[in-house]
């Protein structure tokens, strides 16, 4: 494998260094994490410096890219510190609707997502129904000839700020729970929606909700893909978005330790750098050797994916050890931090809250176990 990056690669790379020195973003990101505000300013800037343009068709306005490229700058940004749940670039949303959506679909979707807007959000997870996805209630059915959406869902990333919900619903047709899910695109400013925002430990710039859907009407032309095969859509889903919160973590791991690195060799105890000290360079050497290895997972499983080859597996394995390598990366930047990083005014008391929610969303760490685990024990036994 050729890790060396491509000319494109490294000029992207570079403007993303620019823009985030140009913004000097530090101080409003703070300001909007305590206000609990999307960073607008900085989105836009994104937006006119291209970014969410990225991966979009180029009839559609967008600008070719592979998804190797378009994961090296979400990972450089967010590296940088820009807040991961609010990088404009909306692989997961596009990647959807260009692979199961209708023409239609797929020119609303990525008109939204070339704005930098999140086009919608996943209403998938229910309160009864979450790893257990064969709870799932919601459902869609016919009324005086026409079609309506009744349920709950739960954990509806930025519910607030999409105009749409991906709304996956039970058929309750078929006795196979796989083939029983169908998908609709509805929009979330129809009759019949109404929020309520989580309150959440970190992640406070994009907002979570649960959503309540009483007779919210589609049409059959809302329908995602195909009626039936929802369920097997969604793992298509989950295979990008467990990739994409994998290199989350690889920024936010990043991120951290610079900060804590440069920490080490300026702060001065007992009249020496506290990195001179054998222990603080144990820290500082393991962090690294994390972020390496999260950083091969990713790229192995993403050229794996490039070249056509089923990621099921991988995506399962790097994001349950990215999930806890990130987690226990910047654990020990706040260490090394001592009692600044446990202040607001740290960037890694951020990131400290906002990684943790990687080892939950886009399927628990316990659940990537059961996933990984028997596709392995299914490949010895071949």
């Amino acid at each position: 494998m050729d890790f060396a990056l491509t000319d494109e690669q490294q000029l992207l790379l570079d403007s993303v260094r620019e823009l985030m020195a140009r913004g000097n973003y530090d101080a409003y990101f703070k300001e909007c994490d305590a206000k609990g505000e999307l960073p607008q300013k900085a989105i836009d800037a994104a937006v006119e410096a291209g970014f969410a343009t990225l991966g979009i068709p180029e009839e559609m306005g967008g600008t070719p890219c592979d998804e190797l490229t378009k994961f090296l700058v979400a990972e450089e940004a967010i590296a940088l510190g820009w807040p991961s749940l609010t990088w404009v670039n909306q692989s997961l949303e596009v990647d959807d609707i260009l692979s199961f959506g209708s023409p239609e679909q797929q020119k609303i979707i990525c008109d939204l997502g070339l704005k930098g807007i999140k086009p919608f959000t996943l209403g998938f997870s229910e309160p009864q129904a979450g790893s257990d996805s064969a709870a799932a209630t919601t459902t869609v059915k016919q009324k005086d000839g026409k079609l309506y959406v009744n349920g709950t869902k739960t954990f509806n990333t930025g519910a607030n700020c999409s105009p749409y919900m991906l709304c996956v619903v039970r058929d309750f047709e078929s006795e196979n729970v796989t083939h029983d899910f169908s998908m609709y695109l509805l929009r979330m400013d129809q009759p019949g929606v109404k929020m309520a925002k989580l309150d959440k430990i970190g992640n406070n710039m994009m907002h979570t909700y649960e959503v309540y859907l009483d007779d919210v009407e589609v049409s059959p032309d809302d329908l995602v893909g195909t009626k039936g095969e929802g369920f097997i859509q969604l793992m298509k889903n989950f295979d990008i978005e467990r990739l994409m919160s994998c290199v989350y973590n690889v920024g936010m791991a990043r991120c951290a330790y610079d900060q804590a690195a440069k920490h080490a060799a300026s702060r001065i105890q007992f009249n020496k750098p506290i990195g001179s000290f054998q222990l603080i360079q144990e820290k500082i050497t393991d962090m690294k050797i994390k972020i390496e290895n999260m950083q091969n997972m990713c790229y192995k499983a993403l050229w794996k994916r490039m070249n056509g080859q089923s990621i099921s597996i991988d995506a399962s394995l790097a994001k349950r050890y990215t999930g806890q390598a990130a987690f226990e990366v910047i654990d020990d930047a706040l260490q090394v931090m001592g009692g600044i990083g446990y202040c607001h005014d740290c960037t890694i008391s951020r990131l400290w809250r906002d990684q943790r929610v990687y080892r939950i969303m886009a399927g628990t760490e316990e659940i990537m176990v059961h996933t990984a685990g028997r596709a392995l024990v299914k490949q010895a036994k071949q």
